[in-house]
């Protein structure tokens, strides 16, 4: 009985060797792979500082682009004010012309005979304006 109890202590502490072996090799590989995940991390990090700079520069180049752009848009809004201020002058003078045009053809209409007997006259100073100069 006595080698029962030996033969099972025997087993018992193999066993419990083989356990402490298997759980140094997890360890290791634990620890490996730990080392990894912090040289990553460390990578990561590097990588993050240049890439806050390179975004801070970006949106500085933006902020400062947007200001010539709300500049360069105010000039375009006076220019398009004068050209309006343009446009309307023009449509003042179209508007008078009309007017005029209107008078005038009401005038023509209104006073017709004296009209006609002014381009008779006409005719008749320009024919003799003519024959005299040909004489």
């Amino acid at each position: 009985m006595e080698v029962l109890l030996y033969i099972a202590a025997f087993i018992a502490a193999a066993a419990l060797a083989v356990l402490v072996i298997y759980v140094v090799i997890t360890l290791k590989a634990t620890q490996r792979t730990m080392n990894n995940i912090s040289n990553t991390l460390e990578n990561l990090e590097n990588q993050m500082q240049g890439i806050t700079t390179e975004t801070t520069e970006l949106l500085n180049k933006t902020n400062s682009l947007a200001d010539d752009v709300n500049q360069k848009s105010d000039k375009l809004n006076i220019l398009f004010d004068g050209v309006k201020g343009v446009g309307n002058t023009v449509n003042e003078f179209n508007e008078s012309l009309r007017n005029l045009s209107s008078h005038i053809s009401n005038s023509a209409a209104k006073n017709q005979e004296k009209v006609s007997e002014v381009l008779k006259w006409g005719n008749s100073i320009v024919d003799f304006w003519k024959k005299k100069r040909n004489k």
